[in-house]
């Protein structure tokens, strides 16, 4: 099963994450299908903190991916269109 989740970036106490589409059964920061976007939690006002190419996981939800909860409250806190209208509870 595809899995829409964060994989694990940056340096010690310093993290950054890739939204990445990946085999569930792979490492979470493992081998991944497509990176479709980030998140970094320490961003700057001035940086961007979060990105995600809304097309993609809508290609990936639509053929039977499954977003990780951290992902869907992203998806939300970007105020992204598939968030609102076709994504599962």
């Amino acid at each position: 099963m595809v899995v829409i989740r964060l994989a694990r970036g940056g340096a010690h106490k310093r993290p950054f994450y890739h939204i990445v589409a990946a085999d569930s059964r792979y490492r979470r920061d493992g081998r991944f299908i497509e990176r479709i976007g980030f998140f970094n939690p320490l961003a700057a006002k001035n940086e961007e903190s979060i990105r995600i190419l809304d097309d993609r996981v809508k290609y990936w939800v639509e053929n039977g991916a499954k977003l990780s909860p951290r992902v869907k409250k992203l998806m939300v806190l970007n105020q992204s269109e598939v968030s609102k209208d076709s994504l599962p509870a």
